[in-house]
């Protein structure tokens, strides 16, 4: 699943449903392919690794802003990084295509912006659903 960042860039617009139903329709998905892997992909730990990594970044650019473009390219390399976990079956294709198209949609703070507090949302439902699992997915209580 795809995810844009913005709804209208231009105009400094986001998506009002993409931090919740957005964000938790992805997690759904994710969750659903570590279920289809048997376990093996998307193990929290795993996922969040990544999201480590993504705050660390999010505290150096809050502090220095003006670093931005210099940490891009090492905010990038996490492309990298998803690709090599995917490769030995860590992560989904879906979590990879989540972090390459995010990736690639940032260009400035602002869009890394977004991606964190989006990723944060994920997180959050992504947790949800790996305590809760298959009784939400079946239809049980929420």
């Amino acid at each position: 699943m795809e995810v844009k960042l913005w709804k209208d860039k231009g105009k400094k617009k986001i998506d009002p449903e993409l931090f919740s139903l957005k964000a938790e329709e992805l997690a759904k998905t994710i969750y659903k392919e570590k279920q289809q892997s048997r376990d093996r992909a998307n193990k929290p730990t795993q996922i969040r690794k990544f999201y480590d990594e993504v705050i660390r970044f999010d505290g150096i650019v809050k502090a220095n802003p003006g670093d931005f473009e210099s940490l891009l390219p090492y905010i990038k390399m996490l492309n990298a990084k998803v690709a090599y976990a995917n490769g030995r079956d860590l992560v989904s294709a879906g979590f990879k295509t989540f972090i390459s198209s995010s990736l690639n949609q940032i260009q400035d703070k602002d869009d890394f912006d977004i991606f964190a507090d989006f990723f944060e949302a994920f997180m959050g439902y992504y947790k949800y659903y790996d305590k809760k699992g298959d009784a939400i997915l079946q239809g049980g209580a929420r």
